[in-house]
């Protein structure tokens, strides 16, 4: 096994290597003086099970560019086979399209990872697992599901939780969480304006949450506006302690003001991307996905199954 990592969270590879036993291979990156990107393997990777570590972290399309010559190098290298390693799946939200004129980039985006010679992807909490779809080589999506729910099972009396949908897209995550959990369920209605992006307005409340623990369960936080508003309207239906919880910190715009000032107590991600000091604050807490990415690269390495860790429930 061979990993080597990009250059937009190489913390992350190197905690996935050290659950592994091993340690990153040296690869050369730059740039050139015009910001094309160039990279070389230090050693010898013919014949070997490659795996490249990059999530797609700002600025995007570099990162996504940063992968692809990785992976064309690793090809022309003569790697047996290659791995994309991608904790955060770039473009994932761009699944379909919602009005006339406009592209399917998450399809695009699948279509120049195989291009580029990945032989297989393995990803984490796809915005939408269809996605999944729109490649011809074998995917292995993940969820941080596992990490989330043992976060919440310290607590004393997890089953007087009420997990929350922030929308009606993320009601099967959420009460796979519910039932896992052994607690109750509610969901948030919301809507969203026509031809925007990043904008949508909490409408509502289906479920019973009144002087009750509150956890809204969501894939990603990026302008943080959605979440505000449903925490907003918990807390206004009566709502106790209201904490939030998503795989993905994006954390866009004015994501932090807004998770600052909004009325929950904690927020809880995971490390799938990289947090600079700026986008941390004392209601933040760091979940690291690094040994769950690690035992799925094992599976893969193995020839084993990536489903089983998961109890056949990482699909959707």
């Amino acid at each position: 096994m061979v990993m080597v990592t990009g250059r937009t969270h190489p913390s992350l590879a190197e905690d996935i290597a050290s659950e592994l036993g091993i340690t990153l291979s040296s690869m050369q990156i730059r740039e050139f003086a015009n910001g094309e990107i160039h990279c070389r393997f230090d050693e010898s990777i013919r014949g070997s099970d490659l795996f490249i570590v990059q999530t797609h972290s700002r600025p995007v399309n570099d990162s996504i560019m940063e992968q692809l010559v990785m992976i064309d190098a690793g090809k022309r290298a003569s790697a047996k086979r290659i791995t994309a390693v991608i904790p955060n799946f770039g473009y994932a939200r761009q699944d379909r399209k919602s009005t006339g004129r406009e592209p399917i980039s998450a399809k695009l985006l699948a279509d120049m990872l195989q291009m580029a010679g990945a032989d297989r992807v393995l990803t984490v909490d796809l915005h939408s697992g269809q996605i999944q779809g729109f490649f011809d080589v074998p995917v292995d999506h993940l969820t941080a599901a596992p990490v989330l729910e043992n976060y919440l099972r310290q607590l004393p009396r997890v089953q007087d939780l009420v997990v929350v949908a922030p929308d009606a897209g993320r009601v099967k995550v959420a009460e796979r969480y519910s039932q896992h959990l052994g607690c109750d369920l509610a969901l948030i209605h919301k809507t969203r304006p026509r031809g925007t992006a990043n904008v949508a307005e909490a409408r509502d409340v289906v479920g019973e949450v009144k002087g009750r623990h509150c956890v809204l369960i969501d894939d990603m936080i990026d302008t943080a506006g959605t979440i505000k508003a449903a925490a907003e309207l918990l807390k206004a239906q009566g709502a106790g302690e209201i904490w939030v919880m998503a795989t993905h910190a994006v954390f866009s715009e004015q994501a932090v003001e807004r998770l600052t000032t909004a009325p929950v107590t904690r927020v809880v991600v995971t490390d799938t991307l990289p947090l600079d000091d700026e986008k941390r604050f004392d209601k933040l807490e760091v979940l690291s996905v690094a040994p769950l990415v690690a035992q799925a690269v094992r599976a893969v390495f193995s020839d084993d199954s990536v489903s089983e860790i998961f109890g056949g429930e990482n699909l959707a």
